[in-house]
């Protein structure tokens, strides 16, 4: 925005546990940012920040969203404030991870009431992996049984106690906020001096630490500049040293100013740090550098068409421009950049480091794919997000809608970095796939209401493949005469299971021309189809050798078509005579729960057929690792929530195929057979 410059900018995204309040919060500093004209509320379906049906309907924070304004600081300084709201449920964790990619610090929002939640630890630890500049609001003072001093020492207790300092303090009635940075020694009430004096001298003392010049001054008993310390606690935030922690309560606008000053002045602008790209190497983000920014989110508007939001690094961007998609190697033109603050769309002419923008119909340009200027050749990073670990099946309820589903499924995929859609070709089901139920759930609601389209889920087949304990033989005459020219094909296999040694699956052990040269391809094509479909339950067969070492042939009715006939039937029944069985996919298991849930998770792991591989601790939590059959773990995902209260989380890989036990292939054989019957 004109006027503010670079070092002006503050860029940070609220985090925190479904239900703390973060949507109020964002509500009531878009008011005194000027963004909306009355402050809105969840309950009402009024909020600026939750405004899509999804949001309204489920009532909790589900996108993502960038907001902006300017802010007139205590000290009469302009910061320029771009702030996105982020969900706390579990399921869209990767609107988070997106969100703390490209802000510059996190704003943690803890209730009062109910303290450090799981969803606070959530968002915590992905601002830990990527040391990420963060503070903490309390909110909600002025509910019933709400306690400053409690959620302070909790979270003193947890994230450190020389480093999570308050610097907004309730006052002991909690009708009011002293602003520990801004008020004058001679105006703090008289029951807090001396819990404010200790504050400060912790503050100063943090300060000089960043500096060896400021430490030398500070151990000889000198005062620091109000510049020096300002600038000590901004390096302090930025080394995350210090964590500062403020105290308001949104719902009645007290303290929600004081906590705005003190982010103005403590976090992080966008030219504080040099920004590392993909190679490793750093570039400078001032204001006169050449324009770079990468692509964080890409939606579909229903009036303006695909919009790419890109969060700028570097430079200044400018509407009516050529820039370069440094991922791609294409030029893209830019025509029109707004600013989105919730529904409201304005005209942007110009966009800065710090800023995020929504960029109008580029033609190929989506999620993390980097922009810069022409004749540059910055490549930023691109943001990861965890393997999805949920799966529905999806289908259109009305024939006909196929090819309109598979438009929108892509279109989801595109926009939610978390959501992935695959066609499996051995169960021949379109499987969506994503970070839990309510996630699949709300993707499949966004669909119906943009693309119209209703879609019916279910539990996803297995892709169960077959093999052979043993060789096997088998042998197939296909003659057929039916007037004029007929068929004739004769095959001879061996079959045996594949080994390390073996680099082919095939052995042509042919002699003598018993089967002549030309039609080995065609034998070949018939064992291929024939291992396409096993006789147990009509899955791949895998790891075998195929061995073909003799048959016949009619000098006149020999034809491709009856070699590979013959070919196939004569592996059906070597296979059949190697005594065939079933193996299913294992995926390997990480489960993640607090010390109380250990001794239940185990439980339900063993009754999954899972195998324990080992235990230990990680970020407080105990950790359990584990193969599981790919078929027990399509439920845990609503299981595991509901028994740790959404404590617990998992994460989950394919490992390999191991062979099914004969009890639960038996099972498994006869669905197949029964289903085969009733398609017939």
């Amino acid at each position: 925005m004109k006027g503010i410059p670079i070092a002006g900018v503050r860029n940070f995204a609220l985090m925190g546990h479904t239900g703390s309040g973060k949507t109020s919060l964002l509500d009531v500093m878009l008011n005194i940012l000027g963004a909306n004209d009355r402050i809105g509320s969840v309950d009402d379906k009024t909020s600026m920040a939750d405004w899509t049906p999804e949001e309204q309907e489920h009532q909790i924070s589900i996108f993502a969203k960038p907001f902006d304004g300017v802010y007139t600081a205590a000290s009469g300084k302009q910061r320029r404030f771009v702030i996105t709201d982020t969900p706390g449920y579990a399921d869209f964790i990767g609107q988070l991870i997106c969100a703390a990619e490209t802000s510059d610090a996190a704003l943690m929002v803890v209730d009062a009431v109910s303290g450090i939640q799981v969803g606070t630890n959530r968002a915590w630890k992905v601002c830990e992996q990527r040391n990420l500049p963060r503070g903490i609001v309390i909110n909600g003072l002025d509910k019933d049984d709400a306690d400053f001093d409690k959620a302070l020492a909790a979270i003193k207790a947890l994230w450190g106690d020389s480093r999570c300092v308050p610097v907004v303090l309730p006052t002991t009635d909690g009708k009011a906020e002293i602003d520990l940075l801004n008020t004058p020694t001679d105006q703090v009430p008289e029951d807090l001096a001396a819990t404010v004096k200790a504050i400060r001298d912790h503050l100063i003392e943090l300060a000089a630490e960043t500096d060896d010049a400021l430490m030398e001054k500070y151990f000889e008993g000198e005062e620091l500049t109000a510049d020096e310390f300002s600038d000590g606690l901004r390096k302090s935030v930025h080394e995350a040293h210090l964590i500062p922690v403020f105290a308001c309560s949104a719902k009645s606008h007290v303290g929600v100013k004081e906590t705005m000053d003190s982010i103005s002045r403590l976090f992080p602008s966008p030219e504080d740090y040099p920004i590392k790209c993909a190679d490793g190497h750093e570039v400078a983000t001032g204001e006169s550098e050449p324009f770079a920014g990468i692509v964080r989110r890409s939606v579909n508007d229903p009036f303006v068409g695909q919009l790419s939001f890109v969060r700028v690094y570097r430079g200044t961007l400018r509407p009516n421009t050529e820039v370069f998609n440094a991922t791609k190697g294409e030029k893209e033109r830019i025509g029109s950049i707004l600013f989105v603050n919730g529904k409201k769309q304005t005209d942007c002419q110009e966009a800065k480091a710090g800023d995020v923008v929504a960029i109008p119909k580029l033609k190929n340009t989506f999620l993390n794919d980097t922009l810069c200027a022409v004749g540059d050749d910055t490549v930023f990073k691109p943001i990861e997000f965890p393997n999805p670990v949920a799966a529905y099946a999806v289908e259109p309820k009305t024939k006909g809608d196929e090819d309109k589903i598979g438009m929108a499924l892509q279109r989801a995929a595109e926009e939610d970095p978390s959501i992935r859609v695959e066609r499996n070709t051995e169960t021949h089901e379109t499987i969506l796939w994503g970070m839990g139920d309510m996630h699949l759930d709300v993707t499949l609601e966004h669909i119906k209401h943009r693309s119209k389209v209703d879609i019916d889920h279910h539990t996803p087949k297995v892709a169960y493949k077959e093999t052979i304990t043993v060789s096997g033989e088998g042998h197939y005459k296909h003659k057929k005469q039916s007037g004029g020219r007929g068929q004739y094909g004769e095959c001879y296999v061996r079959i045996r299971p594949k080994n390390s040694a073996d680099e082919e699956g095939f052995v042509n052990a042919i002699v003598g021309g018993a089967i002549p040269g030309n039609f080995i391809p065609a034998c070949q094509k018939g064992f291929a189809e024939g291992m396409s479909k096993g006789p147990l339950v009509g899955a791949e067969v895998s790891n075998v050798v195929v061995e073909l070492y003799d048959g016949s042939y009619h000098d006149v009715d020999s034809s491709e078509v009856a070699f590979k006939i013959a070919g196939s039937r004569a592996l059906h029944e070597a296979i059949e005579n190697a005594r065939p069985v079933l193996l299913e996919p294992i995926m390997s298991v990480k489960v993640m729960v607090p010390d109380e849930f250990m001794g239940d998770i185990n439980g339900i792991l063993n009754t999954k057929r899972g195998r324990i591989l080992g235990m230990g601790q990680e970020d407080g939590l105990q950790v359990i690792e584990a193969d599981v059959p790919q078929v027990e773990m399509f439920k845990f995902c609503s299981e595991l929530r509901s028994i740790t209260s959404g404590q617990g989380s998992f994460e989950m890989a394919f490992s390999r195929y191991e062979q099914v036990a004969s009890n639960i292939a038996q099972k498994v054989i006869s669905a197949a057979q029964k289903e085969k019957e009733e398609a017939h």
